[in-house]
Parts: C-alpha cells; sequence; structure tokens
C-alpha cells in the first residue's frame, strides 16, 4: 500500500520533470527513452535519463543517472522516484536500478508511468523485497 509522503504539487512537478529530461534520453541503440525524477525529503526534484552506450554494459539508466544526480547535491533521503516510459504501459526500474535506490530509501514511492497517464505505484521493498544493503554486510 502507498502511503505517498509528498505534496500533489510536488507529485506534479515530479512527473513533469520526469516527462520533460524523459526527451533528453540518448537511446540510440533500444529507441526506448526513460525519464527519472527523484524528490528528497524536503521536495527538491533530482532528474536523469537513460544514456546508452554501442558496449551495452556501459548503458547508464535515468533511475541511476537520477540518484547520482542527487547524491552530487547532497541528497540522499529520497521518498519518491518517477520513471517515466514511453511505453502502452509503465515499465518498472530494471534489478540494478532498484538495488541501487533501495540505499537512499527501501520504503520509497515508485510511480512508473507513461506520457498518456498509464499509471503503476508500488513501494521499492516490494519490488525488491530482499535487498543487498549495509546491514548485510
Amino acid at each position: 500500500m502507498i502511503n505517498l509522503r509528498v505534496s500533489a504539487e510536488s507529485l506534479e512537478h515530479a512527473i513533469e520533470a520526469a516527462m520533460n529530461v524523459r526527451t533528453n534520453a540518448y537511446a540510440p541503440y533500444s529507441k526506448f527513452r526513460v525519464g527519472a525524477a527523484l524528490v528528497d525529503a524536503d521536495g527538491g526534484i533530482h532528474v536523469g535519463c537513460n544514456v546508452e552506450n554501442a558496449s551495452y554494459g556501459l548503458t547508464n539508466c535515468a533511475e541511476r543517472a537520477a540518484v547520482a544526480a542527487a547524491t552530487a547535491a547532497g541528497r540522499r533521503d529520497i521518498v519518491l522516484c518517477v520513471v517515466v516510459t514511453d511505453t502502452p504501459v509503465a515499465a518498472s526500474p530494471c534489478g540494478a536500478c532498484r538495488q541501487v535506490l533501495s540505499e537512499c530509501n527501501p520504503a520509497m514511492d515508485v510511480l512508473c508511468t507513461t506520457p498518456g497517464r498509464s499509471d503503476a505505484w508500488h513501494r521499492l521493498d516490494d519490488l525488491l523485497p530482499y535487498a543487498f544493503g549495509p546491514d548485510s554486510l
């Protein structure tokens, strides 16, 4: 069950930011453009888009790019992740992104959506129930 920890206004700003940054994605191989926006505990928004590479393993996902932006801004207290994909049905973060996001807040809310607003809400710990983290070491 989702217990949204951001205002309706912050949610709409995050959705708009993720949709806008998606247009900057570099996806010449897959044509799969993704935008992500993270909302920190103070309502700050940090964005990222996917950046592909001919050496596929070097590709960076939008969610991980957004985590890097938030980290560079000194924020790791993420309460919401918005992921926008240009697919008919919303796509959720990949396993690697789920793991990286879990280090910010394993209980964050995740909104997966599309430009046409096919919304799917999740909690990160439901998407990744056995995350590896500092407490696992």
